[in-house]
């Protein structure tokens, strides 16, 4: 095997040691909680040993906040890959934009313990934390594909990330109180205002 392949299946074997290590740290602190979760029983349900932790994370802290970008990663990831799919029937960028938005609401309504695991980074924290994560075959990122679909929108904003800054709050704000606790409503009634407002903030950045 040439120097290049033998390179590139190392770093496919630590990506995967890295990933049994959180996947295997999520399955426990929705099982046990963050609290009652130790070191010693993620690397012990992952089948690692103790030294292989530290040579990703730093503490369990760090784990988690690793988990949490890992995640919602994951979530912008699957949402981007239906916008793909529906990419011809949806052709104006705000469509696009709520489309993925409301792919990552259902996902996060499927899943209330993901929900409640990354609450307190919902929002423009999460988004920035995931921008680094290449989530298509071209190695993109979501801020690249963010910035991809205002180039093929026909349109001109001002500033584009206080843009989706503005939405991604508006969306985190909402989305925890409906999901969790059906405040001031269920989250599939409270959808039609929140994309109505998600409309009138990308309408007012369009020059």
């Amino acid at each position: 095997m040439k120097e290049g392949g033998i390179l590139k299946k190392v770093e496919e074997n630590k990506k995967k040691k890295q990933d049994a290590l959180l996947n295997t740290a999520y399955h426990l602190f929705m099982q046990k909680g963050f609290q009652k979760t130790s070191i010693s029983d993620i690397v012990k349900e992952a089948g690692v040993a103790k030294g292989t932790f530290y040579l990703y994370f730093k503490d369990k802290l760090d784990i988690r906040y690793k988990l949490i970008s890992y995640k919602s990663s994951e979530i912008f990831k699957k949402a981007y890959h239906r916008l793909k799919e529906e990419r011809e029937r949806i052709p104006v960028f705000e469509e696009q934009i709520i489309f993925l938005i409301d792919q990552v609401i259902d996902e996060l309504t499927k899943n209330p313990t993901l929900l409640k695991l990354i609450s307190k980074h919902l929002g423009w924290g999460i988004f920035k934390n995931s921008l680094v994560e290449p989530i298509d075959d071209a190695q993109r990122n979501i801020y690249d594909i963010y910035m991809q679909l205002l180039r093929e929108s026909g349109h001109e904003f001002r500033e584009p990330e206080v843009m989706i800054y503005l939405i991604i709050e508006l969306v985190a704000g909402s989305c925890y109180n409906a999901v969790l606790m059906e405040q001031p409503m269920p989250i599939e009634e409270l959808k039609p205002y929140l994309y109505e407002s998600i409309c009138l903030i990308i309408k007012n950045h369009q020059i």
